[in-house]
């Protein structure tokens, strides 16, 4: 296929070097004409460039630019694409982004490839990045069956683990998974950072290892995606919250009380269930 990446960051810039030795077309479009340039050195693109006309011959288009720029991005596209070209995107919520993009382009096909690392930007990409890992897709009853089978294919080329879900049912899951953990994590950073006292301070900084940059890691990532995905998923976000904030008080009042038992089994039972979600 001809395929279009609406950004070439991280995700865009991977997705290119995935495809592109398959024999899928690359055609990239970049805010940047030096990131477009940067592409088409780095073999992540056959043609690349800042303008959205150049996407007028693609098969499918993939969307991967932050999540509030998907909709305004996808109406200055319409006019340069044909009439069966899909369109998909990498965007962490679903629900209001498949809300605001059916209606104005019936070929589309929410996408959530769960794949990244701690960098960023073109440099970052990596081919391999989607070996093994989930890929979700949000179709509705209206979405296309050859629309789907487009975005599937793409998700098998990259040797993805394809799931089918409604959209609803991704961003609830992603909540507890994704959107959780990241205001999770910038609590304990701002928490760890608002000890009063210096020496403290200073000597916690020092003696942070493994456990912190494990659990602060999210927490320190892009702010702009945080927001976002408070922003565009807020319900699903403040349920899990207010459990997690239950859970933390549960944990409180068995210390406060002293009562190690509780807390004992608490921990033991995490212990278990962690192997569910973590390999």
């Amino acid at each position: 296929m001809k395929v279009g990446v609406v950004g070439l960051g991280l995700i865009g810039g991977s997705l290119g070097l995935a495809l592109r030795p398959l024999g899928h077309e690359i055609l990239g479009v970049a805010r940047r004409p030096e990131t477009a340039a940067r592409a088409i050195e780095l073999g992540i693109a056959d043609r690349a460039g800042c303008e959205l006309s150049l996407l007028a011959e693609a098969d499918l288009v993939v969307l991967c630019t932050p999540i509030g720029a998907i909709e305004p991005t996808v109406r200055q596209l319409i006019p340069h694409l044909n009439s069966d070209t899909v369109l998909t995107d990498v965007g962490s919520v679903k629900q209001a982004i498949v809300q605001a993009i059916e209606p104005l382009w019936p070929n589309f096909v929410g996408a959530h490839p769960m794949a990244g690392t701690a960098d960023s930007g073109i440099e970052a990409a990596l081919p391999d990045l989607f070996v093994g890992r989930p890929f979700a897709i949000t179709p509705t009853d209206r979405t296309p069956t050859e629309a789907i089978a487009r975005v599937t294919a793409i998700a098998q080329d990259l040797r993805s683990t394809l799931y089918r879900c409604t959209p609803e049912q991704h961003d609830r899951a992603v909540a507890w998974i994704s959107h959780l953990p990241v205001a999770i994590s910038a609590s304990l950073i701002a928490a760890c950072g608002a000890e009063q006292d210096p020496e403290t301070l200073a000597l916690a900084q020092s003696l942070a290892s493994s456990g912190f940059r494990d659990t602060s890691r999210v927490g320190g990532g892009n702010p702009e995606l945080g927001v976002m995905m408070a922003q565009f998923n807020r319900p699903e976000l403040l349920r899990s919250l207010q459990r997690y904030r239950d859970q933390l008080d549960q944990i409180i009042g068995a210390i406060d009380q002293q009562d190690w038992t509780a807390l004992q089994t608490c921990y033991e039972q995490t212990q278990q269930a962690r192997s569910a979600f973590v390999d």
